[in-house]
């Protein structure tokens, strides 16, 4: 449940949609579903991919799971925190990539896909919870809730003009709250995890 309710709101697909409708304004149902599809298709090979490669880059640099799970934390708390104000974190979107993205022809891998879904966030949070020698009973719950998120992304972006309509940006900024209120206290646990692997805080 951790790994589904932290990954999910690091990708958080409800923020994504006033962007995601922006980029796809000129865009006939067709080809807005094509791009939703390809959005969450990337989501979930790039977050996939690095949930794979995790115990080789914490090999290759040498960095230990406490240091990460501190870093990683730190990270998620600036996301939570731009969250709890009902705004989008600037490390998964930036204005200039959501104009370039509407100038694209098929803008569903860059910039909606990463960094709008698969954000420096979601990609460290899978490599936390992966762990340096992860096991297939710790592996697949990871992977199932990159699966899950990714299409729960698509259903979402793929319906984006019912989600607006149905929820309005105030709907959109209140959900906001609430995940940036959640993954701030995930964060918080992330860097407490950290500190007790590190030895500077006594396990319950």
């Amino acid at each position: 449940m951790v790994a589904f309710s932290s990954i999910f709101f690091l990708v958080d697909p409800f923020a994504a949609v006033p962007s995601f409708l922006a980029i796809t304004a000129d865009s006939e149902p067709a080809k807005r579903r094509r791009m939703a599809r390809r959005a969450s298709w990337t989501c979930f090979v790039v977050l996939s991919s690095f949930a794979l490669a995790g115990s080789l880059i914490f090999k290759f640099f040498g960095i230990t799971l406490p240091a990460f799970e501190i870093a990683g934390g730190l990270i998620l708390l600036l996301i939570g925190i731009e969250m709890l104000q009902a705004r989008r974190s600037s490390t998964q979107e930036v204005p200039r990539e959501a104009a370039e993205g509407a100038e694209k022809a098929d803008a569903g891998i860059v910039p909606l896909g990463i960094p709008m879904l698969a954000g420096p966030g979601a990609i460290s949070t899978v490599m936390v919870l992966m762990g340096p020698s992860p096991t297939v009973e710790h592996a697949a719950p990871v992977f199932a809730a990159i699966g899950v998120t990714s299409l729960i992304s698509f259903l979402i972006l793929a319906g984006a003009d019912r989600v607006r309509n149905y929820l309005g940006q105030t709907g959109i900024g209140i959900m906001m709250r609430i995940m940036g209120l959640l993954l701030t206290a995930i964060a918080v646990q992330f860097i407490l995890n950290g500190l007790t692997h590190l030895g500077v805080l006594r396990g319950q």
